[in-house]
C-alpha cells in the first residue's frame, strides 16, 4: 500500500484568467436554490483538441448531468447519484427545466473560450510547479479579468522508474478508468504491457494487477515492485486533483456562479 503521507504539501494558488462574460453566473445560485434539496453542485469541464468539442458534467448528491457540444447545439444525458447512467432526469421536471438551462448557458461560454482558457490554465499551472504563487494571464486590450484562489494539493512523493528499459501508461477499455503499463526492453522496441490499474469504487483507490506471461528478469523489477510504482503513477495521473484539473473547475465554478466555501 502506498504511503500517503508522502506528498508535498498543499500550496495557495491565485490566477487571473478571462473567464468571459459570466452570464451562467448570474442566474447559477437561484437555479439549485429553487430545487430545492440539491445542494451545490461539482463540475468537471474538458476540451478536446481533435474534434473541438467541450464537455461538461454537473454532479449533485442526487444526480448528475453531462452536456457535450455537438455540430450545431448541446447533447446531454443524466446519471443517477451512484454515478449508474440514468435514461431520464433524476430530479422533477421543473428542477431538470432549471438546471438543463444553466448548464447549456454554462457550457457554451466555457465552449466560447476555449482552447485560449485552457492554455491560460495550463501556463498558470507550469507557474505554480515552478513555484510562483501568482498568475496573470495576457490580453490584447482592456478587458475585464477574474481572480480565482485554489489549494492545490501536493504530488505523492514517487521514484522514477528503476527497472530496465521504459515504461509508459495509457488508457484501455474498461470500467473503473483502467489503464495500462506498458513496458519496451529499449528505444525503438515493442511495446508490451505488463501491468493494469483501476479505480476500486468503494475506497477510491488504485487496484493493480500484474499480467500474466511477463518475464520479471527482462523487466529488471519483480512484480510487487512494479505494482507498487504503477499505483503511485496511478494515483498521481488520475486519482490526485493536479494543478491544471483544480485551476481549471475552480475557472468554471467562477463562470458558473458556484461557491464550494
Amino acid at each position: 500500500m502506498t504511503d500517503m503521507s508522502l506528498r508535498l504539501p498543499t500550496t495557495r494558488f491565485q490566477a487571473v484568467l478571462n473567464l468571459g462574460p459570466k452570464t451562467a453566473a448570474a442566474i447559477g445560485p437561484a437555479t439549485w436554490k429553487k430545487a430545492a434539496g440539491l445542494g451545490t453542485p461539482d463540475l468537471f469541464g474538458d476540451w478536446d483538441d481533435e474534434t473541438g468539442h467541450s464537455s461538461l458534467a454537473v454532479e449533485f448528491d442526487s444526480g448528475q448531468i453531462h452536456l457535450d457540444t455537438v455540430d450545431g447545439g448541446i447533447d446531454y444525458h443524466f446519471h443517477r447519484g451512484n454515478g449508474a447512467e440514468a435514461d431520464r432526469s433524476p430530479w422533477p421536471p421543473a428542477a431538470t427545466d432549471e438546471i438543463l438551462s444553466w448548464a447549456s448557458i454554462l457550457l457554451a461560454e466555457f465552449h466560447q473560450r476555449m482552447p485560449d482558457l485552457l492554455e491560460d490554465v495550463e501556463e498558470a499551472a507550469a507557474w505554480h510547479d515552478e513555484g510562483f504563487d501568482l498568475y496573470i494571464c495576457e490580453v490584447e486590450e482592456p478587458t475585464k479579468l477574474d481572480l480565482i484562489s485554489v489549494d492545490i494539493e501536493g504530488e505523492l512523493l514517487t521514484l522514477p522508474w528503476l527497472g530496465s528499459g521504459a515504461v509508459d501508461h495509457e488508457h484501455i477499455d474498461g470500467e473503473h478508468h483502467p489503464i495500462a503499463l506498458l513496458w519496451s526492453a529499449s528505444e525503438g522496441a515493442a511495446e508490451v504491457a505488463i501491468a493494469e490499474a483501476r479505480l476500486d469504487p468503494a475506497t477510491e483507490l488504485p487496484v493493480t494487477s500484474a499480467l500474466p506471461g511477463i518475464d520479471w528478469t527482462a523487466v529488471g523489477l519483480p512484480a510487487d515492485e512494479v505494482l507498487s510504482w504503477l499505483e503511485g503513477i496511478y494515483l498521481n495521473h488520475h486519482v490526485l486533483p493536479d494543478a491544471v484539473g483544480t485551476i481549471l473547475t475552480a475557472a468554471l465554478e467562477g463562470m458558473g456562479g458556484v461557491d464550494q466555501n
